[in-house]
């Protein structure tokens, strides 16, 4: 008797969580549960850490990411602006410098501005500064894409119905179209927040005091102290703590944008 379709993919989706069941029961048996914990779930280790990881590590890579967040939107704003620009000096200045950092590895960036910045104009940045330059430097460049295009999202004819009541263009640009732009583009802006709080992380090449730690120095510094992998177990768990909710949060404007965009079109 043949089988349907419906009957076969039913089968095969049982024979997949059957094969899964198999595989965690193996790893359940066979696993050396006491080496495990001992390399990656240290009771000790862990108290250690507390509270210095999150009253030092935890706060100063939500301070980085803060200020490299502010300083990229700000930029990219600019960005954004000078690439939809008339001038076409303003669309060239724009486009290398987008086409340059979205190609050039972060690392390198903070490289440049710690070391080179030193040699080239003699003088040197405070670590938040270095941090912010790198970081929003970096996120601008992928941000100033994103606002453009939450920009050219806009309907024209809301540009047209400001200017026929009297609204210069840049005052039309200002009040009417990158506040509409924003709300279009904040799912997108809040997925780049979550990679910058992981690019934070490059501030470890930097010369740092212990009070200037990030949760990636401070877990790379407490494991040279100690023989197992919880440190870097617990500076992991300070990231979910930052990222989680902005995933949720990025996830929830998506869907309402979705829902208001859908609504829109009923009523229409």
């Amino acid at each position: 008797m043949a089988v349907s379709k419906r009957k076969r993919a039913e089968y095969i989706r049982y024979a997949q969580y059957g094969l899964l069941i198999v595989i965690a029961l193996l790893v359940a048996f066979l696993a050396d549960w006491g080496q495990i914990r001992a390399a990656f779930f240290n009771v000790d280790i862990a108290k250690a850490m507390f509270p210095s990881v999150i009253t030092v590590a935890l706060k100063n890579t939500i301070l980085y990411t803060a200020l490299g967040f502010a300083f990229g939107l700000a930029l990219g704003l600019v960005l954004a602006l000078m690439k939809l620009s008339s001038v076409a000096p303003y669309r060239w200045i724009a486009t290398v410098y987008i086409e340059f950092f979205r190609g050039v590895p972060a690392l390198l960036v903070f490289i440049g501005i710690y070391y080179g910045v030193p040699i080239a104009f003699q003088m040197q940045f405070p670590a938040l500064t270095t941090v912010m330059l790198a970081l929003g430097g970096v996120g601008a460049a992928y941000m100033a894409e994103t606002i453009r295009a939450g920009i050219q999202a806009v309907p024209k004819g809301q540009v047209e119905a400001a200017r026929s009541l009297g609204m210069s263009s840049s005052r039309a640009m200002i009040t009417i179209v990158i506040p509409q732009a924003f709300r279009i583009i904040l799912p997108p802006l809040t997925n780049e927040l979550i990679l910058l709080t992981k690019d934070s992380s490059l501030i470890y090449i930097l010369g740092l005091f212990r009070e200037q730690y990030e949760l990636t120095k401070f877990g790379r510094e407490t494991l040279s102290r100690s023989p197992s992998l919880t440190p870097i177990l617990i500076a992991g768990l300070c990231y979910l703590i930052i990222t989680l909710p902005l995933g949720y949060l990025s996830r929830w404007l998506e869907r309402r944008g979705t829902t208001g965009s859908s609504r829109k079109k009923v009523s229409a």
